[in-house]
């Protein structure tokens, strides 16, 4: 089959033609349905929205050839060609969700959708060999994720805390770095099985991926394959070879306070073993210091123990401590789990539960 790949299941099902396919599709659901309309249309493009993460939510369009590239370059990197076993349990309006879609066609999987949820394996019985997951959905299903032979996490960080309760999984799961326009992920890194005395894995490229980093110090990507020209991030990492990087944190995200520059995410991580909560670093404006950096919890200060705050001053330099605590009620974030930082901020302004430290 031209179409698709002759191995290629849908729900348990084959077809014959595309037009089978997609007539069935309109049974699971609509936008899967209008997904396959578009993707065997005679377009060479497919229009995409992006979350929103780090920016308005905007449409782009994406070459079909490049998310056929990328969907092989997925199954080489994990070796999970024809016949694989896989589920789809993200919103099939976002790329990650599509490019499931797309892998399973032209890679020949027997694809599972179903309907995306905070706990997708709830009820389920049947064994994986693949699937994609965002943080929530995974937090809430480490106690089935047996089911699962690969995970791969992507759309917002994966906590240490979480991280911790994968050590002794027989799954294994990655972190993904990637982003629309690189449809979905260019990079992985183990989050389980990796040696005792690495603290931290590396980020690995996938084949037919180059890097390199700017003049900021911020991740560059050549992908020939999947990409008509390069990408310049706002990350900024340490390129550890050829194949590794290590993502320390935003570049817009770094604050400047009285000269000094700091990584926020770089902060969180030493910070999250010891706030039960989720929270993050920023920087707001200061008369003094230009920006000075205060922490965001999501919760009421009266649930949080002071004694806490008092561990600071060493687990962080002196500069990285933060000058002010606020707490929110709730934070604010995309669809798919991640924190919108300065949305969240705008509710501190009007909010006086805040603690100086």
């Amino acid at each position: 089959m031209s179409w698709a790949h002759r191995d290629f299941c849908l729900n348990g099902h084959s077809f014959s033609s595309k037009e089978e396919l997609v007539l069935y599709a309109k049974k699971v659901n609509d936008v899967l349905y209008n997904f396959l309309v578009d993707w065997f249309s005679a377009d060479d493009f497919v229009a995409v929205q992006t979350s929103g993460s780090t920016g308005k939510p905007k449409k782009m369009l994406l070459r079909k050839a490049h998310m056929k590239n990328s969907a092989r370059t997925t199954g080489e990197f994990f070796n999970i060609l024809e016949k694989t076993s896989a589920l789809c349990c993200l919103p099939i309006e976002f790329i990650a969700g599509k490019m499931m879609v797309v892998r399973a066609i032209t890679l020949g999987w027997h694809l599972d959708v179903i309907r995306s949820s905070s706990s997708p394996l709830f009820g389920i019985t049947k064994k994986y060999n693949f699937c994609a997951m965002v943080p929530l959905q995974l937090r809430n299903s480490v106690e089935q994720l047996h089911l699962i032979d690969q995970l791969i996490v992507g759309g917002a960080p994966v906590s240490e805390k979480l991280q911790e309760c994968l050590q002794s999984l027989s799954t294994r799961v990655y972190a993904t770095y990637g982003m629309t326009e690189t449809i979905t992920h260019i990079a992985v890194r183990p989050l389980n099985h990796i040696s005792k005395n690495t603290k931290k894995s590396n980020y690995q490229v996938l084949p037919g991926i180059s890097i390199s980093k700017d003049k900021r110090s911020c991740l560059v990507i050549d992908a020939p394959k999947i990409l008509d020209q390069r990408i310049i991030t706002n990350d900024v990492v340490d390129i550890i070879s050829k194949r590794q990087f290590q993502w320390k944190g935003r570049f817009d995200l770094v604050v400047n306070s009285g000269g000094i520059k700091l990584h926020p995410e770089a902060i969180e991580r030493k910070l999250a073993p010891h706030i039960p909560y989720r929270f993050f670093v920023v920087g707001i404006p200061d008369k003094v210091l230009g920006e000075r950096l205060v922490l965001v919890i999501e919760g009421k200060l009266d649930c949080f123990s002071l004694d806490k705050f008092k561990n600071f001053n060493t687990l962080l330099h002196p500069y990285e401590i933060p000058k002010e605590v606020f707490f929110v009620a709730q934070f604010k974030e995309t669809s798919n789990g991640k924190v919108l930082r300065k949305e969240t901020l705008k509710q501190v302004s009007n909010n006086k539960s805040n603690l100086d430290l």
